[in-house]
């Protein structure tokens, strides 16, 4: 668990698990496989309520990403 203060909107469980996703924006990015947004979420461990936050991503990990896919 991290260190904030988290209580779940839904059912007020303290206990939760947080990541990151990427996605694909528009159509240049999904013919190239490019996954150009970046999120982070926030997820109750009782009932899987997730948030997700934007993240900034950087020109050189989209460069990476697209060499790598």
């Amino acid at each position: 668990m991290g260190n904030i203060n988290y209580k779940c909107v839904k059912c007020g469980h303290h206990d939760y698990e947080t990541g990151e996703m990427r996605a694909t924006g528009g159509t240049l990015s999904k013919i190239f496989d490019v996954q150009n947004k970046k999120f982070s979420y926030v997820a109750c461990t009782r009932c899987k309520y997730t948030e997700f936050y934007k993240a900034n991503t950087g020109a050189l990990s989209n460069i990476f990403d697209f060499f790598t896919s």
